[in-house]
């Protein structure tokens, strides 16, 4: 079945641009809220406020749908509150056992398909689904996972995530695991933190290359970056950091890495929050983090992504995690890459 362009259609109805999220937390946030007794499925599709993504609210800001996280937290994880010239440095979060960290994943993954039966998302494996989805008007969730300790070393969870609907996964968060070493919530720090990618770091790379799942390099240190640069044959992918040329931020990407990403045609998304991209511009942290504007330019590039062809805007809010403490939203308009993933 063909369908019209989920762009015009948009258009047309919304008066808008359509939005593909290129991360968001809405899983964790319904994860966080059903163990306090909420339904999942009524908070996303009756709408409500807290967060920032709901079915209702989704249609009417013209977003379209997102890469949805499975991301298992950090309980331990304490953020240093920023001295008088706005340094900071978080001590790493502790490794997370894989069994727990599945069973977590499950139950994030088990909210993803309550809200696909109950048809207030589509959860999509294809490009095809997603513009289905978009012209259905249905929110095309695609799930992600950041941080894979719920694979575990042996690859054996993989598959059935994948047959499940991952298409993009993060080897890490800011914490370290089996398959390689994420960055601290730290500034001013280089992202060359500490070691890349472990052997089963390797391998994770090479079945989901095997697999078409997408590797996004946010958290991962600068060394685990290059190792995937070298292992991947897919786009290169960051799907949310900023620019270490601008600020600092021990997750932000040099100018060689995004020169990197560029070369391998794959997305930069880059996004505006309070941890990430504030202190160069502003002079300090906080709400008043953009009185004086971002920059015009980002190192002199702009990096995007398209759909087969359809110009897609990513957007990020703020989420209930951590590190987001006052945040802010940002929307980047992209440019094309032509290699598909899915």
């Amino acid at each position: 079945m063909s369908h019209p362009d989920p762009l015009d259609i948009t258009k047309e109805n919304l008066g808008m641009q359509a939005v593909f999220d290129g991360h968001n937390d809405v899983l964790l946030r319904l994860w966080q809220h059903a163990r306090g007794g909420a339904d999942p499925v009524a908070e996303f599709s009756e709408g409500t406020d807290k967060g920032h993504i709901d079915a209702a609210r989704a249609k009417a800001g013209g977003l379209a749908g997102g890469l949805c996280a499975i991301y298992v937290p950090s309980g331990d994880l304490v953020l240093k509150t920023p001295d008088e010239n706005g340094h900071y440095a978080t001590a790493m979060a502790a490794p997370l056992d894989h069994l727990p960290s599945l069973a977590t994943a499950m139950e994030l993954a088990d909210i993803a398909f309550k809200l696909d039966r109950a048809g207030a998302w589509r959860l999509c494996r294809s490009v095809e689904e997603i513009r289905a989805a978009m012209a259905d008007e249905v929110f095309a969730a695609v799930l992600h996972m950041e941080g894979c300790e719920a694979i575990g070393p042996d690859l054996a969870a993989l598959e059935t995530f994948h047959a499940a609907g991952l298409r993009s996964l993060g080897p890490v968060w800011s914490r370290h695991n089996v398959f390689g070493h994420g960055v601290p919530f730290a500034y001013p720090m280089s992202p060359d933190t500490g070691p890349g990618l472990t052997e089963a770091g390797f391998e994770l790379v090479r079945a989901c290359n095997r697999l078409g799942i997408l590797i996004d390099l946010a958290h991962i240190t600068e060394k685990g970056f290059w190792d995937v640069a070298r292992t991947t044959d897919q786009p290169l992918v960051a799907s949310h950091s900023n620019v270490h040329a601008l600020t600092p931020v021990a997750r932000n990407l040099t100018d060689r890495q995004l020169d990197a990403i560029r070369e391998s045609r794959g997305p930069r998304r880059p996004q505006l929050c309070d941890d990430d991209a504030a202190p160069r511009w502003a002079g300090e942290r906080g709400d008043a983090a953009f009185r004086h504007g971002p920059p015009r330019r980002l190192s002199g590039r702009a990096y995007g992504y398209r759909l087969r062809g359809a110009r897609i805007r990513f957007r990020r809010r703020n989420h209930p995690r951590g590190n987001r403490r006052r945040g802010g939203k940002s929307e980047a308009r992209c440019r094309a890459g032509r290699r598909r993933i899915w």
